[in-house]
């Protein structure tokens, strides 16, 4: 049997702004790794983080666009190991964002996880959280009048 991580989170920005934080490199990188993410169908990218070979991780996460309807829905594959050629996480991201309130509801499903990737899920469905919750402290960070995107103190 499967599992799934499941999130949701409302934005008080509108989609067009949420969207950014899921889209661009640049913001990306602020919130959640390094990325040479296109917003195309069929583009392959990787983000890249710190290696744990303890637990099988090369620090490579290697993924595929799969659907973008663009401020509405964006899916990707993630697929990750411990490095030559060795996939043992074959997942899949959905974004699925609402106009809702005046704001943005924004919903993450990261689903494919095996039994098998009990550590991995916890710890993934911890971090995924804190993540979105990077989104909006850079997006109130960004309306607080001068514009300009600010990293959190503590971000490296």
């Amino acid at each position: 049997m499967k599992k799934s991580i499941n999130h949701t989170l409302f934005f008080k920005q509108a989609p067009e702004y949420v969207w950014e934080y899921l889209t661009k490199p640049e913001l990306i990188e602020l919130w959640l790794m390094k990325t040479d993410f296109q917003p195309i169908v069929g583009k392959q990218f990787n983000f890249t983080t710190r290696a744990m070979p303890n637990y099988g991780f090369d620090g490579n996460i290697y993924c595929m666009v799969l659907e973008l309807i663009p401020l509405k829905k964006l899916s990707y594959s993630w697929k990750g190991g411990p490095g030559d050629g060795v996939i043992n996480l074959d997942s899949v991201v959905e974004w699925t964002l609402h106009e809702k309130d005046g704001g943005t509801e924004l919903q993450l499903v990261h689903s494919g996880f095996k039994e098998t990737d009990a550590f991995m899920f916890s710890i993934m469905n911890d971090g995924w959280l804190k993540n979105m919750h990077k989104i909006v402290e850079y997006l109130n960070m960004k309306n607080d009048g001068t514009g300009e995107i600010r990293r959190i103190p503590g971000d490296c």
